[in-house]
This record gives structure tokens, C-alpha cells and sequence, in this order.
């Protein structure tokens, strides 16, 4: 297989694994609550929709929080096994874990900390009911300078002398 493709195979997959993984982390909670309604399709994105009129303010802004959390555990889960998915012998999963690493790590900080002001609330409606949103910005963009340096300094190197070879 072409470098191109393992390339766009790797965003592809990162793409459904950052939803699945999101999403299905606000889809748990909901049917942990029993308000699940339905599972809505936009586009390129999957939302997860929830009877939020029986929810109070501390379930709603979980029920926003779990997605962005789930994310960020399991890229610093992927984070962690650098080493060992850098010695598969798959180019094409070295690339899907290369950019799901990516994804996992960077998503939710990027748009949280700023983009959610351009295109509208999203979970930062909910997380704003927990602490301030200003606070939240502020530790959702720390986060992401955190998880830059940690990628910058943990992944990088292994993915490039394996990428390179």
C-alpha cells in the first residue's frame, strides 16, 4: 500500500475512533441515566441526543464532560504504548495509531479552548454549568499545550525513526 494511502486510511480510522470513542463515552452515560434518545448524524459527525430537559445542571455538564475526558484517557493510553505500537509490523496501523493519537489528544482541547467560539457551544454549554467557562478555556488550552509538548517529546521521535524506515 502507497504511503498516500495508509495516510488517508489513517485519518479515516482516526476520525471513527475519536467518535466512537467520544461519543460513545456520552452515549454510555446517557443510558446509564435512562435518557437516551437517539443517536443523530451530521455530516461528517455523529452526535448522541439526550433527554437533557430531565437532567440537573451537575448530570448535564457530566453528561458534556465524559466525552471529552474518555478522549483524552484513551490518547494518553495510546500515548503510553508508542513503543509498542511503533514495533507492530503493520505500516497501515502504525499510520491509524499515528493520527488517532493525534486525534484523541488534540480534538477536544483545540475546540473546547477555542473553536467552540466560531461554530457554536457544543459540550462547552454543559461544562460551563460545572465551572466557569472562562476556567474551562483556560485548562482545555492548557491541556493542549501539555498534550503538544508530551507528543512533541514522546511519540514524535518514535513515530519519525519508524515512519522513516
Amino acid at each position: 500500500m502507497s504511503k498516500r494511502m495508509r495516510q488517508y486510511l489513517g485519518i479515516i480510522t482516526a476520525i471513527a475512533i475519536y467518535y466512537l470513542i467520544h461519543e460513545g463515552a456520552h452515549l454510555i452515560y446517557a443510558l446509564f441515566l435512562g435518557v437516551f434518545k437517539q443517536v443523530r448524524f451530521l455530516g461528517l459527525g455523529v452526535q448522541i441526543v439526550a433527554a437533557t430537559e430531565r437532567l440537573n445542571s451537575t448530570q448535564l455538564g457530566l453528561f458534556c464532560l465524559v466525552g471529552p475526558v474518555a478522549a483524552l484517557l484513551a490518547g494518553y493510553g495510546l500515548l503510553t504504548a508508542t513503543g509498542k505500537i511503533c514495533a507492530a509490523q503493520s505500516k497501515v496501523f502504525r499510520a491509524c495509531m499515528y493520527y488517532a493519537t493525534i486525534a484523541l489528544l488534540f480534538c477536544d482541547p483545540l475546540y473546547l479552548s477555542v473553536l467552540y467560539g466560531f461554530f457554536g457551544g457544543g459540550d462547552m454549554n454543559g461544562i460551563a454549568l460545572l465551572i466557569p467557562e472562562r476556567i474551562a478555556r483556560l485548562i482545555f488550552g492548557v491541556l493542549f499545550l501539555i498534550n503538544a509538548f508530551a507528543f512533541w517529546k514522546l511519540a514524535l521521535p518514535k513515530y519519525r525513526k519508524e515512519f522513516s524506515a
